[in-house]
């Protein structure tokens, strides 16, 4: 697997492990830094005996599209650094998401992108295909069924069932690899994970 050097959305990395209080005034902005952008990841190869032969066209589309949309930036351990696993290869995230700003709420709520991977326990292995394509386009969770934090199942809802069918039959397709990523962080929780934060930033003057 190889990167190509396409810039996506430049974020920022934050530690969340000070200590601190409501009531304690601090700048923001010094508690971040700015980390390369991640990059577009190529696909990992679909395992030849996952599929039946003749799925194979239905399966490099799933390839293709999964590519496209760029999945691998997020789900890919690393990824969100600019230094992707690539023995993680869309096996989920150790670096979160914040999806509160961080710049107004000093413990930030915090999702980590989930293993995409068939594997039985970590990862889709036990999901069912409607369960991944509604968690696609309509960025609901296999239980609960409410949104998908920071999931942008808006880009996706208008995609046609072939190209949900394919991108399924694809996750199904490639290397099972068992990754448990951390459990959500709520607002207000501390957490010494570190994240990112896409968005705009104000500036100290």
């Amino acid at each position: 697997m190889k990167t190509i050097s396409v810039t996506l959305t430049c974020f920022f990395l934050a530690s969340c492990a000070t200590e601190t209080t409501n009531d304690t005034p601090r700048d923001s902005i010094e508690n971040y830094e700015e980390v390369a952008a991640t990059a577009i990841l190529d696909a990992p190869a679909p395992v030849s005996g996952n599929f039946a032969p003749e799925n194979r066209y239905q399966v490099e589309r799933g390839e293709y599209l999964v590519e496209l949309l760029g999945c691998g930036s997020c789900h890919t351990d690393g990824a969100l650094e600019g230094v992707p696993d690539f023995d993680r290869a869309l096996a989920g995230s150790g670096i979160g998401i914040a999806f509160s700003n961080p710049m107004g709420n000093q413990r930030p709520g915090i999702v980590f992108p989930p293993n995409l991977t068939p594997d039985e326990e970590t990862g889709l292995g036990s999901w069912s295909d409607q369960q991944i394509a509604d968690a696609l386009r309509l960025g609901a969770g296999r239980h609960t069924g409410r949104r998908i934090v920071i999931m942008p199942w808006q880009g996706y809802n208008k995609m046609s069932d072939e190209d949900v069918a394919a991108i399924v039959a694809y996750l199904r397709s490639i290397k099972p690899v068992r990754h448990k990523v951390p459990d959500e962080v709520l607002p207000g929780k501390k957490t010494d994970r570190p994240f990112v934060y896409f968005g705009v930033y104000r500036s100290r003057d």
